[in-house]
């Protein structure tokens, strides 16, 4: 029986194979492309969001949903909060259950200033990001010189404290959640920027936007001190504080700069659905978006989007499959991790920890220098 299943696991190994290597050899082209044949890329890769949703486009990847909602949400939204969690996950190494807090932070700053105190969409955008942002300060302050397996813990609990009180205040309107929730005021008399209730396109281009801006500012942060400061902490805690790296510090950087980009995502999505309650923040919402970042490759932002498309997108697509598209999409999943460990575009360190066996801590002091620009990351 052991040696049949040796033999099994090597045949489906060996047919993963190619795939492996042409991902692989994709990734490398990739990587060492002139920049502006890079460049090129991101810019075919906008116009392509930006056409995705025509309605011939929508026959053929959500023939039974409606795709233009399907852009916004779950996919434009899960890409959104899967690029804040990579900060968190991906570049900082910290493991995250409780991210979903952050986007019911972000909805609720919503429906409160817009309903309670009649804010504009945009006088409330920035303030819900301060406030999410906030809150991964005073989250982190506390906890994050727990590690591992007790700091998930602790996120895991607040995710669950974020929805109770939601849940018992009335300034949040208990169990019935808040209604009536204002949508951004329209630009022009342009179709695209008039939003409403039933045209979901105006979101998602508004969405679209801050993905871009969120992949610039990321990027910009990954080649910083503080991103390099991040990577070093990943890689061996003990040794980045030890080569002068203010950890605690940094890493409370990182879950504010993650906690704001998911109270953005959540600004959005209540201005779109204008009603919300605490069932819109499952744990399920947390676990799905670390799915997102691990299955597309941690610390590598366009695995990361990858990751987030295919687990928003799949369900939606195989949806006339009813419950059993849930047990295919997790299979996928499961195969997809034993056999492919480090997500679809793992990152370049990533990938040469996986194909050395060894991880990356143990060669950190000499390799690594915080007063150095270093080469360019990859995005």
């Amino acid at each position: 029986m052991a040696m049949t299943s040796n033999k099994l696991g090597q045949g489906i190994s060996g047919a993963w194979a190619p795939v492996r290597k042409a991902t692989s050899d994709v990734s490398s082209r990739w990587r060492n492309a002139p920049k502006w044949a890079r460049i090129a890329g991101y810019l075919l890769l906008v116009v392509l969001a930006v056409l995705l949703p025509s309605q011939t486009v929508g026959n053929i990847m959500a023939p039974q949903s409606d795709w233009r909602t399907v852009l916004f949400y779950p996919i434009g939204s899960y890409i959104l909060l899967a690029l804040g969690l990579n900060v968190v996950v991906g570049l900082a190494g910290m493991l995250d259950l409780g991210y979903v807090a952050f986007f019911a932070i972000g909805g609720y700053a919503m429906a409160v200033l817009g309903v309670n105190y009649h804010w504009s969409f945009w006088e409330i955008l920035p303030a819900g990001v301060a406030i999410a942002a906030l809150s991964g300060v005073i989250l982190g302050a506390p906890t994050l010189r727990l590690r591992g397996d007790y700091l998930a813990i602790v996120t895991l609990g607040f995710g669950e404290i974020i929805q109770r009180v939601a849940n018992n205040l009335t300034v949040t309107g208990g169990p019935t959640g808040i209604s009536g929730i204002p949508h951004p005021p329209s630009i022009g008399h342009f179709s695209f920027l008039t939003y409403g209730v039933l045209d979901p396109t105006p979101y998602y281009y508004l969405e679209l936007l801050m993905i871009i801006l969120v992949i610039f500012v990321s990027y910009r942060l990954e080649n910083s001190r503080i991103g390099r400061g991040w990577v070093a902490i990943r890689e061996d805690e003990d040794a980045a504080e030890l080569m002068g790296v203010p950890t605690f510090a940094f890493k409370v950087w990182a879950f504010a700069i993650g906690a704001s980009v998911g109270g953005l995502s959540g600004v959005v999505y209540a201005a779109k659905v204008i009603a919300i309650t605490p069932e819109n923040y499952p744990l399920l919402l947390s676990v799905l978006i670390l799915v997102c970042v691990v299955l597309g490759g941690s610390g590598n932002r366009i695995g990361v989007i990858l990751g987030a498309f295919l687990v928003a997108w799949l369900p939606e697509r195989f949806r006339g499959l009813a419950n059993y598209r849930i047990l295919i999409f997790g299979a996928a999943l499961v195969i997809m991790m034993i056999f492919r460990p480090g997500g679809i575009l793992p990152a370049g360190r990533r990938r040469s920890e996986l194909l050395e066996g060894r991880g990356g801590g143990q060669h950190l002091g000499g390799e690594f220098d915080l007063g150095q620009p270093g080469a360019e990351p990859e995005v």
